[in-house]
This record gives structure tokens, sequence and C-alpha cells, in this order.
């Protein structure tokens, strides 16, 4: 039972890991279009993110996959970057939230992208479960409950800056993703593989 616990707190240290800040990027990415009301749609998203996350995972932890980790660490600023112009060319746009869109496989596949990210360390440290499928998968428990105190906050300064202080929808999103940009913008060049 103790693996248990520690499995999940991995999972929730994995998101929550400021020097990890990645992941909180695109998380945050995926909900500052979004207000409460919408909390369905935003947890779908996450989830997907989550499960292409844990595919990846598997896949390497059970060497079904191999990618080379500077391609790797490249393609996920690369992610981040492509969600927040997404956020800044749609971001007022009100029918984005009435279709499924290619959202929900970009965020499948970003998923898969930063899951491959993480699994030379998932491999590391649970090479010698005997039981790998049960550790990721509370690993994978422990990154949604963290993703959803992410979203949660992110849903939450949206609401207020949107009632309180008066920010538009459109700003609102073009702000925070310009801001994500701005920030991403040097691991692209740290992590650039020309």
């Amino acid at each position: 039972m103790s693996n248990f616990f520690f499995n999940v707190k991995y999972g929730l240290n994995h998101v929550l890991d400021i020097n990890g800040y990645d992941h909180l990027l695109f998380l945050v990415l995926l909900a500052v279009p979004y207000i409460f009301k919408d909390w369905k749609r935003v947890l779908v998203l996450v989830s997907l993110f989550t499960l292409g996350h844990t595919l990846s995972l598997v896949l390497a932890a059970y060497d079904m996959v191999s990618v080379d980790e500077k391609l790797v660490e490249f393609l996920i600023p690369i992610t981040i970057f492509v969600a927040a112009i997404y956020n800044v060319f749609t971001g007022g746009l009100e029918d984005r939230n009435k279709k499924i869109s290619v959202l929900f496989f970009t965020a499948l596949a970003f998923g898969i992208i930063h899951g491959l990210g993480f699994a030379r360390e998932f491999t590391m440290v649970f090479g010698d479960e005997s039981d790998k499928l049960l550790a990721l998968l509370e690993f994978a428990l422990g990154i949604e409950l963290a993703q959803v105190i992410i979203v949660f906050v992110i849903l939450f300064l949206g609401f207020l800056f949107q009632t309180i202080f008066r920010f538009s929808k459109r700003d609102w999103v073009m702000v925070i993703s310009s801001m994500v940009i701005g920030l991403v913008i040097p691991i692209l060049f740290e992590n650039s593989i020309f």
C-alpha cells in the first residue's frame, strides 16, 4: 500500500515540480480559453493528455518504443509553442467550444510526446517494480489529480480576471498565451536540435 502513495505522490510532483514547468505551461494553455461551465470539456482535454502521456510511458517501460531524447526535448517546447499560437489566433472565438475539434487529438498526441520526455526517468525509478503497469497507473492517477488542481486554479483565475477585473475572454487568452510564448522561446533555443 505504501507504493501506491509513493507512486501517486510521484505523479503529483511530476506535474507540480516548478523545475519541470513545461507540463504546467501546456496545462495552462489547455485550460485558459475556458470557464467553469466548460469543465467537462476541459476534463476531457486534460484526460486525453494524461492518456497520451501514460500510453507513451507504457510503451517505453516495456521497451516497445525508443525515441531520441534530444528530439523529444525539442518537441516538447514545440507542442507548447503550437498550442500557444493556436490560442492566440482562436482566443476570442466562441464556436471553438461547441464542436469536437482537432484540439482533442492534439492533446492526445502532445501527451504522447510529453510522456516520451519523461520515459527515461520513469524507467529508472520504476524499472525494478514487479508490476510496472500498476505503478504506471498509480503514477497516472497522481498526474491527473495534479492536473485537475492546476486546471481549477486557471479556471478560477480566469473567472476573477474576466468578472472582477473585466478582462474580455479574448484579452485573457491572448495575454496568458503570449506570456507562455515568452517563457517557451528560451526553452526552444536551449533544446534546439539544429
